[in-house]
């Protein structure tokens, strides 16, 4: 079962390492890792997401708690929160293929944000599944580079 984790930590240096190095320890793999100054800029918002059970899970959240940079945690569900992922895609983009990959760019409300003789950048914002999905269309086509930010997300409504 996947875990999105969002995590409340103190802005300063050597607390992303110690907030990894906790999972690694336990044997979770990060699927999923962004981090981003929050709405205070004295605390960054780190969202994680791992493959794990709910009482390994809840362990690693104990631990989390203990470490002193650790403000708040939240499980984040996915029937209560919000969540996106960016991708960047360059496409090879030469004659047909070009005409192509705007047509998909399209459907997926990606947008045209380079474009060279040989090749066409495209970014769009989605969930994960969705960014699998052009991927998958854009494969025949040629990608040439892809670049994720991760998840991020949040609960949903008021101070969800």
């Amino acid at each position: 079962m996947k875990h999105t984790l969002s995590i409340l930590v103190e802005n300063k240096p050597g607390v992303l390492t110690r907030v990894a190095g906790l999972f690694a320890r336990r044997g979770f793999n990060i699927e999923s890792l962004a981090v981003g100054v929050s709405e205070d800029p004295r605390l960054s918002r780190v969202t994680i997401v791992i493959d794990g059970d709910e009482h390994p899970v809840d362990q690693v959240t104990k631990q989390l708690h203990k470490l002193i940079n650790v403000v708040k945690i939240k499980d984040l569900a996915s029937a209560v929160s919000v969540s996106a992922e960016l991708l960047l895609v360059r496409v090879a983009g030469e004659g047909d293929k070009r005409a192509e990959a705007l047509q998909i760019a399209e459907i997926f409300h990606a947008k045209i944000v380079d474009v060279d003789r040989r090749s066409v950048t495209l970014r769009v914002v989605g969930a994960a599944d969705k960014l699998e999905a052009l991927l998958e269309l854009l494969q025949p086509l040629g990608v040439l580079e892809v670049v994720r930010t991760g998840t991020i997300a949040m609960g949903r409504g008021r101070g969800g």
